[in-house]
């Protein structure tokens, strides 16, 4: 009975584990891959030796999803580029205003 809570639990984190992975969120997935990988281990260890089969698969999609997050948290740089365009256009709007209110 313990086994089937360990499991389904471990599952249900691997999905959120795989959503934060996906979206733009940092670090943050690293709780629920970590929790996903604990209860994994968990599982496998109250398993038979026949029943070992999907606790080792969510383990397997637990690191996979680890190394994917540390991928993302090493190669990926955010870079903000300044727009010159947005900047210029600011600038004759303010010098657009200036005349506007002298005018008044």
């Amino acid at each position: 009975m313990m086994r089937k809570v360990f499991i389904i639990t471990s599952v249900f984190f691997a999905v959120i584990g795989i959503v934060f992975t996906i979206l733009p969120l940092g670090t943050i997935a690293f709780l629920p891959i970590g929790i996903t990988f604990i209860l994994s281990v968990i599982s496998i260890q109250q398993s038979k030796s026949n029943q070992k089969k999907l606790p080792k698969l969510i383990l397997f999609i637990s690191a996979l999803t680890f190394l994917v997050v540390i991928g993302k948290v090493v190669f990926v740089k955010d870079v903000i580029v300044p727009d010159k365009q947005f900047e210029q256009n600011k600038i004759e709007q303010k010098k657009e205003d200036i005349k506007d209110l002298q005018g008044l």
